[in-house]
């Protein structure tokens, strides 16, 4: 009964659904989750499932095959140009040098110079599916880091295929059968024994036949799935894509993962963008979740028990030399701290088309079983290792590098600032300081900005901008500035804590100023008021406050019935706001003030509750010009219509 598809379908299930909710609430990610299951159903600890894991293996890596479909729907072919330099810069550099230094470590240790460059080939892979999923699941994938490494990655997928044609040339025989890989997601399958040059006609033709029917085929048949309405069947078309696209790459020795991210990249400005990711999405999660599982259940514990120090020492060397390698190429490349340390702990594992080169070594007789196992081990070892890195890296490391990369920024030499005269002194040039400064630089006002950023300021500067580099709370910086001479002062930064410490130094030194400060929330608000600070704005509340008034107009009340109202609950909501500022000033209890707010929110439903909009609505119908368009297009109509 234990060797049956759904026993086995119930023990993997189980496993992800005990496991998975479990590492999630303990902070631990997703991907542990799966891998901790596969360990304790594995053949090693439950024995729940067997041999027949490589086999699922083969099935889940089809997960690794759909989730570079999605990526690259994400990605917009402009966006993919434009990382061509670290794609092929920093993912060729990574592959190169990994590989060299690997095979070096090799040779010294004995190893025959083709086993140690296969062995170097293999170590340089890093993990596309858990390193991919862990960035978008701690919402990482769009840093400086995060695209980096995607760049890394999507070059070592591409690697492969050069990878592949070398392995035969490193064999002791020809090589067994024409099937290259013995599965892993297709990876040097079908023409092994193919000339080299009709090979690269038909990867060409390939590449060229999936642009082809995305562009030609596909949109064309979406449409009229779309017409046709019926939900099954565009989920059918969809999965119907990736699949071809994996078969047809497998059949010219292509990596299908790379083949279908170039099918994604096709469909990246398609408008049935959306649609394909929803529809993609939960088979994606499930297969990449027993691709997990069964990384965990392969590992091999009686050979790490017989030979521990052999495959800690791969796995350990491999990772540390990795690292090592990253964080130096990331520096060439002018990452910053907390990107160079994202590209290097989460790329320092080998990832699993290790287990495919691996296999096809063994096929091409480079090396023997001896080599192979602990290599297996390794491999699994370090998959498993690399949430645990992700966890030191979100919370120990980057902390770490963020302030020392604050701090660098700030040791940068202040601008010389010629005691400007301006009417108007601007701190902060982000997105709240930009608006301001640019309406006012439209009406002929002269404004004196600062800004802490050194990346806005160089920014700010290509635009020909007037912008100086330096901390606005300093008394000398606020004096260069000219805030002795100027009317206004307006704080716009970012940091809460330096905007409270710039409005205490200006009415400590400049009393004459007026100062308008930006609040990112009430908390601020209250701060900055308890400050002496009259004009104090919450950075969203205009734009949510017009966007109140047009869900009014919307749901059908007259253009002015809309504004009254808004503008009856905006006094209520100002003056409430004001008296709890008061009550913040005066250090009140929290439970207090949190009290007096609960009361306020009751009395503006109540408030507008008594407002009866019908009551005006042949009063304001006189203010909504558009409105009476309407009632004039609709009457007119109604006349046509009973006329005829």
């Amino acid at each position: 009964m234990t060797d049956t598809v759904l026993f086995q379908a119930f023990v993997y299930l189980c496993a992800a659904v005990v496991c998975v909710p479990i590492a999630k609430k303990a902070g631990l990610g997703a991907v542990l989750g799966y891998l901790v299951a596969g360990v304790l159903i594995g053949p090693h600890v439950a024995g729940l499932v067997g041999k027949e894991g490589h086999h699922v293996m083969h099935f889940a890596e089809f997960g690794v095959v759909m989730m570079l479909f999605i990526v690259g729907l994400e990605l917009q072919p402009q966006l993919l140009w434009k990382l061509r330099r670290p794609i092929v810069g920093l993912g060729g550099l990574q592959v190169v040098v990994t590989t060299a230094l690997v095979s070096g470590a090799g040779l010294a240790l004995g190893l025959d110079w083709k086993v140690a460059l296969a062995v170097g080939m293999i170590l340089s892979m890093s993990s596309t599916a858990i390193v991919l999923s862990t960035l978008a699941e701690r919402n990482l994938l769009k840093t400086s880091g995060g695209q980096s490494s995607f760049s890394v990655l999507l070059f070592q997928d591409i690697a492969v295929i050069p990878i592949l044609a070398i392995f035969p040339l490193l064999g002791v025989a020809e090589v067994m059968g024409a099937g290259g890989g013995d599965g892993g997601g297709g990876h040097g399958g079908g023409g092994s024994d193919r000339a080299a040059w009709m090979t690269g006609l038909l990867v060409i033709g390939a590449v060229v036949g999936v642009v082809a029917a995305g562009r030609f085929i596909v949109r064309p048949m979406f449409q009229f799935l779309a017409a046709v309405k019926l939900r099954e069947s565009f989920i059918a078309a969809a999965l119907l894509i990736v699949v071809a696209t994996a078969f047809l790459m497998q059949q010219v020795g292509l990596s299908p993962a790379l083949g279908t991210f170039v099918a994604g990249v096709v469909l990246a400005d398609s408008e049935y963008r959306h649609e394909l990711e929803s529809d993609i999405e939960p088979f994606k999660g499930l297969l990449l979740g027993l691709f997990f599982i069964s990384v965990g259940a392969q590992i091999d514990f009686p050979l790490i028990g017989a030979e521990p120090l052999t495959i800690a020492g791969i796995v350990v060397g491999t990772m540390v030399l990795k690292l090592g390698v990253l964080l130096a190429l990331a520096r060439v490349f002018e990452l910053d701290r907390p990107a160079r340390w994202l590209l290097a702990m989460g790329l320092a594992e080998v990832g699993e088309f290790a287990f495919v080169l691996i296999s096809f070594g063994l096929q091409n007789r480079i090396y023997g079983d001896a080599t192979a196992a602990p290599l297996v081990a390794a491999v699994a070892i370090s998959m498993l290792l690399t949430p645990f890195l992700f966890l030191a890296l979100e919370r120990w490391v980057l902390p770490a590098v963020t302030k020392d990369s604050a701090d660098d920024a700030r040791a940068r030499p202040h601008d010389e600032i010629a005691h400007e005269e301006s009417p108007v002194v601007l701190a902060g040039f982000g997105r709240f300081g930009q608006v301001v400064g640019r309406m006012l630089r439209s009406m002929g006002v002269r404004c004196t900005v600062l800004d802490l950023d050194p990346e806005i300021v160089d920014v700010v500067r290509r635009l020909e901008l007037q912008v100086y580099y330096g901390d606005a709370s300093r008394l000398d910086l606020m004096r260069a500035a000219g805030c002795a001479h100027a009317k206004v002062l307006i704080v716009a930064v970012d940091d809460p804590e330096q905007a409270l410490s710039i409005v205490e130094t200006a009415k400590e030194h400049f009393p004459q100023l007026q100062i308008f400060a930006r609040a990112r929330d009430r908390i601020q608000y209250y701060e900055l008021k308890s400050r002496g600070v009259t004009y104090a704005h919450r950075e969203t509340f205009a734009s949510a406050y017009e966007t109140g008034i047009e869900v009014l107009r919307a749901l059908g009340y007259r253009g002015h019935t809309a504004h009254r109202l808004a503008r009856r609950w905006r006094q209520h909501e100002e003056s409430e706001l004001e008296e709890i500022a008061a009550m913040w000033a005066r250090r009140e209890e929290r439970a207090t003030i949190f009290a007096r707010f609960k009361q306020a929110v009751k009395e503006a439903e109540r408030l507008m509750r008594d407002e009866d909009p019908q009551v005006f609505v042949e009063a304001d119908a006189a203010w909504d010009n558009e409105a009476l368009r309407v009632d004039r297009r609709d009457r007119k109509s109604t006349r046509l219509n009973s006329s005829h």
